[in-house]
């Protein structure tokens, strides 16, 4: 009798464990008709959106930020271009390299596709410049939201950096 009960309890229990817990959801496929549109969108083409941003010329921008006017002096001081050769390894040597594209655009020749101010604008309010200046937006999505970086330079450091940039000349 005692060996009855045991097995009509283990019978009882498979029973309950194999029925409870699995729950199948019915699934009722609806489907539901509707007309294909279609739109057609033309999309203009300038030469300014051929170009990609960082190959873009504009000498006339100078961005959004404290630096309104600068005038650069024919010739480079060599002291100036030193100190900010050696800033530009240490602040921004992680994202750019002088004559290729990195995670941010090389600087070489951009001060024939830039104006001064631009430059010591995007080196000083980064911030700001993407958010306010059209060339800084389009700059930022070509390299894949890569925002630069604010190393929080004062403008002496951001110009000895400027003057460094215009030694770096293309490659051949």
């Amino acid at each position: 009798m005692n060996v009855i009960i045991k097995l009509v309890s283990v019978f009882s229990l498979l029973f309950l464990v194999s029925c409870g817990g699995k729950e199948e959801e019915k699934k009722e496929k609806i489907t539901i008709q509707t007309k294909k549109t279609t739109t057609t969108e033309t999309k203009k083409t300038t030469t300014s959106n051929a170009i990609p941003p960082s190959k873009r010329v504009d000498l006339v921008n100078k961005g959004v930020g404290p630096i309104k006017t600068l005038v650069l002096s024919e010739n480079i001081d060599q002291n100036m271009v030193k100190k900010g050769q050696e800033l530009f390894k240490v602040k921004c040597g992680a994202c750019h390299k002088p004559h290729k594209k990195f995670i941010g655009p090389a600087p070489t020749g951009i001060l024939e596709r830039r104006t001064p101010e631009w430059i010591m604008n995007m080196i000083l309010n980064p911030e700001e410049m993407v958010k306010e200046d059209p060339l800084a937006k389009e700059l930022l999505v070509e390299h894949n939201g890569s925002p630069m970086a604010n190393q929080s330079l004062v403008e002496d450091e951001a110009r000895a950096i400027l003057e460094y940039f215009r030694t770096l000349k293309e490659e051949n």
